[in-house]
């Protein structure tokens, strides 16, 4: 019997194939990965200030969860320790407010929750009054690696990504075109910051467990961020593999 072509069967057959291929492809994710060049790549620690990271700080109980569970704490001072044993130089971007800032205008809704709670606030830009020990200080432990002379501290960025501070700005002047990212909160500045940085060229691993974020009834903002590190970084690592590449850079 002749066989009749039917063209209705063979697109679906086809659409078929193609959808089945593409999923493959999304289930097989590529992971280019990262190769550290001492000369070219530095660490990038966002907002490791008490406000985040501390139990008294004004964000504790919707991110102190996330923070216990991932061992950000811990996890964020291994890359500090790994990154000054190997001379890899750090970059530490933070989020300041002034009094000016709570003039602003119009604010999306955490930048209304951040100047409501005095999130990282601060008396002036041109004062250390008042900061010591505040919200807006660096987590204790922390302060022998980013106060040593050598860490770099960038003008405080804003709202979240780098595009408001001289971040890329100091990067680009040390001749580096490759981070490792870590620091606070996932799916908010960290991830603002990765996004900015691939756009600008730069090569980004995410330390996926030096991270952490708000659990709010709108969403796991950890999670979220989980899934845009992987479909955008360069690669993803825990804090184990980064001092395990970091220490391999010799």
């Amino acid at each position: 019997m002749k066989t009749i072509f039917n063209p209705i069967k063979k697109t679906a057959q086809t659409l078929a194939m193609l959808v089945a291929i593409t999923s493959s492809a999304w289930a097989e994710l590529p992971n280019p990965g990262m190769t550290i060049d001492p000369a070219r790549t530095a660490l990038v620690i966002t907002d490791p200030q008490n406000d985040f990271l501390s139990p008294k700080g004004v964000t504790w109980g919707v991110v102190g969860k996330s923070v216990e569970k991932n061992g950000t704490v811990e996890h964020i001072e291994q890359l500090f320790k790994a990154a000054k044993a190997n001379n890899i130089p750090v970059f530490v971007s933070p989020h300041y407010y002034y009094q000016h800032d709570h003039q602003w205008k119009f604010e999306g809704a955490l930048e209304t929750l951040m100047h409501k709670i005095g999130m990282f606030d601060r008396k002036g830009a041109l004062t250390t009054e008042g900061f010591k020990d505040s919200g807006a200080d660096w987590l204790k432990q922390y302060k022998p690696y980013i106060e040593d002379g050598k860490t770099v501290v960038t003008s405080p960025h804003k709202v979240y990504g780098p595009e408001t501070n001289d971040l890329v700005l100091q990067l680009r002047k040390r001749g580096i075109d490759k981070v490792i990212l870590a620091g606070m909160s996932a799916n908010l500045c960290t991830e603002s910051h990765l996004r900015e940085f691939l756009e600008q060229g730069f090569e980004v691993a995410v330390v996926t467990d030096a991270t952490a974020a708000a659990q709010l009834p709108e969403g796991d903002g950890y999670e979220a961020a989980l899934v845009n590190f992987r479909y955008m970084a360069n690669t993803t690592w825990n804090t184990a593999q980064a001092v395990e590449e970091i220490g391999k850079s010799k």
